[in-house]
């Protein structure tokens, strides 16, 4: 039996290529930033909490995808810099709902154009055709290994 090349096998691997996509990205997001301390995440939860203010950090895991122990660490972080603020829930003491502050809509405001030109430039390595279905593919993939992994973790806890 031939014995398939590495660089083959990686180069056909949609784990390595989204890895390797990702990191990519995040360079060109930083690059992009001038070394400013935002990153691409801090940049998905400013988005996020912005767009749907008054989130619990629950609801912000499950539409960011960041794992709640670094969500934890993230928000954490953010809150030292005077972005975001968190207060309890009016429904459950024990939660938090998390909203930008002032400086936070300003960073936000401020990086956006950075943020669509990295989108940009990411998209720019294909035609113009491919870009949506593109984009359509990359979200079936994520859907279908949320609900995955939502389905194995259920699976975990009752058996």
């Amino acid at each position: 039996m031939a014995r398939e090349p590495v660089n083959n096998r990686l180069e056909r691997s949609p784990l390595h290529l989204l890895h390797r996509a990702g990191q990519c990205a995040a360079e060109m997001f930083q690059i992009e930033l001038g070394g400013d301390d935002l990153t691409p995440r801090q940049y998905a939860v400013l988005l996020t909490v912005a767009q749907n203010e008054g989130l619990n950090q629950t609801q912000l895991v499950e539409l960011t995808g960041i794992d709640r122990s670094t969500l934890a660490d993230i928000v954490r972080r953010m809150l030292k810099k005077g972005l975001l603020q968190r207060r309890r829930t009016r429904d459950d003491a024990r939660a938090y709902s998390v909203k930008l502050t002032e400086q936070g809509a300003r960073i936000l405001k401020a990086h956006d154009p950075q943020a669509r030109r990295v989108d940009e430039r990411i998209l720019a390595s294909l035609r113009n055709a491919q870009r949506d279905r593109f984009l359509q593919d990359l979200n079936a993939i994520v859907q279908a290994l949320t609900r995955l992994k939502a389905k194995e973790t259920a699976t975990k806890q009752s058996g």
